[in-house]
């Protein structure tokens, strides 16, 4: 049996899209944990792996161009490297685009000899006929270079070998001292034209050329907005059949539950409660909210693993500019499709604190995985025809796009209201990398988002949902005055709900869906049928004629999915912004602000229905 003779830290640095979290993965494996910096939020993972007998504990800083302290990531990896608590320091590079990446590798030897490069993606440059004389390079920078391709595995026991030698040998002597940015440039390119060679490349010529059509001020927009459309489309569609089954599924296993607990003897209302209220919560919560994830997180992350999410971004950024905001913002955009709280938390990029801000008060405008059944139920039953055939489905992921589109452009709208009045300032610059098209790892992206994504989401919104479906069920059947809590609740809100072209019932659903978007329309239909549970429906042909003996009519429709798409967020969302921002004043205005777009916007379908109709 070996044993363990020394323990090393090991810090692994590098610019973003360089395949730094791949070689962390790779050398890490599942001896790994996430965490936030002390005093930050910037989230830092730590791995550890085994070596000749030795322990390595990897710290992967947060990607970076700069040492300078330009925004908290930047701060960490400059304080974690100055700090010097660490034996050794690995800096993964881009093999196709090496001069740029030199830049900070000249930084952080100006700080410390003990780095290892690690020259990545030498696979990709092979494939642009892009060549590196790692032994050049080597000598140049005096330190050992490693070449990988980190995706295929090449090169990582190589680099654990040049890691094991710096950690067990005496410092190197400084070779670049601190120098000024003009001089890192000059330095950087001055090295790269000694060990870097190029050769005609049709994949180059490829790569630019899709480029040209993907950002194209003429197509770069309408190719978005059709990718869009058929995520979305593939998404109604896949998400139908698992929804119906775990429907069944949980159905089948209450009456399972009820007896358990019956025969536990519990009371028969807190078996009621525990029963019919929070396992049918939880049921309706996983139903409806796992298949839709489980397709959309997946396509997401491939047209990211792909390298296209930056694009959009790029085709992006000039409309944010004029907005007051933040190009990077298109990125925290995308990722509130399937969950704003994970939109909130990928705001961290954004350098600015006031744009950063921006981000963060207005990510809730595009509708997450919550809010797209309610969606799409309104829009297939009221907008889409009431024949069930393929063609339903196509305009139903039309107008949902159509929906989406509305809310980015409110996004922008409320951009440029914030930075003129309450956020005021001038968009800052920043460098967007483009990078190179790469084969997505389909089996590698099916893990991480299943796991990474579309589990922890489900997880936050199961914890929220649990308690929600109990007070639901208080509600529903204890009385006062012989009429439910829930009655009086509907009825306390029903004049400001008709003001405004809705109704008491549909407010109260959105209030009590506050932990879940996913169950505010069940929680509607139990408010109309009196079920005293959360109601379940065999189609959406007899759903509409529920909502139509209630008094809905197109209108009622048009403004609920307008509210659905403008009002405060979730739970979850609003726990998740208290974080980011540190302040229940700014979860306050993100709760108040989405709501009051909404209201108005309903107040004006309603105004102007009554003028024209």
């Amino acid at each position: 049996m070996s044993h363990i003779q020394s323990e090393y830290t090991v810090a692994l640095a590098g610019n973003p899209n360089v395949g730094k979290s791949t070689v962390f993965n790779a050398l890490t494996g599942m001896h790994q944990h996430t965490g936030n910096w002390s005093g930050k939020t910037v989230s830092v993972a730590k791995g550890v792996y085994t070596y000749h007998q030795a322990r390595y504990v990897l710290t992967d800083l947060p990607g970076t161009y700069s040492l300078s302290s330009a925004s908290p990531e930047e701060e960490v990896a400059r304080d974690f490297l100055t700090d010097g608590a660490y034996e050794a320091v690995v800096v993964v590079a881009d093999a196709t685009c090496l001069e740029r990446n030199l830049n900070l590798t000249l930084q952080i030897l100006s700080v410390t000899s003990r780095v290892v490069l690690c020259v990545n993606l030498l696979d990709e440059a092979k494939k642009k006929n892009i060549f590196v004389d790692l032994d050049t390079l080597s000598k140049e920078l005096g330190i050992p270079v490693v070449g990988a391709s980190a995706r295929g595995g090449v090169g990582l026991n190589a680099l654990k070998d040049a890691v094991a030698l710096m950690c067990s040998s005496p410092e190197p002597a400084q070779k670049f001292p601190p120098m000024s940015s003009e001089e890192t440039v000059k330095t950087a390119e001055t090295i790269a034209k000694v060990c870097v060679s190029f050769a005609p490349s049709k994949r180059r010529t490829l790569d630019r050329k899709i480029d040209r059509f993907l950002t194209s001020k003429y197509t770069g927009i309408p190719v978005m907005l059709g990718l869009l459309g058929v995520v979305l489309w593939i998404t109604i569609v896949g998400a139908n059949y698992p929804s119906s089954y775990l429907m069944r599924l949980f159905q089948a296993l209450e009456p399972t539950l009820f007896q358990a607990l019956t025969a536990l003897g519990l009371p028969p209302s807190v078996v009621l409660a525990l029963s019919a209220g929070m396992f049918r919560t939880l049921g309706w919560v996983i139903a409806v909210m796992l298949p839709p994830m489980a397709i959309f997180f997946p396509l997401f992350t491939l047209l990211e693993d792909v390298g296209y999410l930056p694009r959009i971004a790029f085709n992006l950024d000039r409309v944010f500019c004029r907005a007051g905001a933040h190009g990077k913002q298109a990125l925290t955009m995308c990722m509130g499709f399937g969950c704003n709280a994970c939109g909130v938390t990928g705001c961290r990029i954004i350098d600015s604190p006031r744009e950063r801000l921006i981000a963060i008060l207005t990510n809730v405008f595009v509708p997450c995985n919550g809010r797209f059944p309610t969606l799409i139920a309104l829009i297939t039953m009221f907008f889409a025809g009431q024949i069930v055939s393929p063609m339903q489905t196509v305009v139903s992921a039309l107008l949902l796009t159509l929906t989406i589109l509305l809310g980015i452009g409110i996004t922008f709208l409320v951009s440029r209201l914030l930075s003129s009045t309450l956020l005021r300032g001038v968009s800052s610059s920043f460098v967007l990398e483009l990078p190179p098209y790469r084969r997505p790892q389909v089996g590698k992206v099916l893990v991480r988002s299943v796991f990474d994504r579309t589990l922890f989401v489900l997880g936050r919104a199961v914890v929220v949902s649990a308690p929600a479906g109990l007070l639901l069920w208080v509600l529903s059947n204890v009385n006062a005055n012989g009429v439910s809590l829930l009655s009086h609740l509907t009825g306390f809100f029903e004049p400001f709900g008709r003001a405004i072209g809705l109704d008491g019932v549909i407010l109260t659903g959105f209030l009590l869906g506050f932990p879940a978007n996913e169950i505010v329309l069940p929680i509607i239909m139990m408010c109309y049928l009196s079920t005293g549970s959360l109601a379940e429906y065999e189609s959406l042909s007899a759903l509409r004629t529920i909502l139509t003996q209630n008094g809905w009519t197109t209108l009622t429709a048009l403004n609920t999915i307008l509210f659905s798409l403008c009002h405060f967020p979730c739970a979850t969302t609003c726990q998740t912004i208290r974080k980011e921002t540190g302040s229940w004043r700014w979860t306050l205005v993100s709760f108040l602000l989405p709501t009051a777009v909404g209201i108005l916007l309903c107040i004006l379908t309603t105004t102007l229905a009554r003028l024209f109709g």
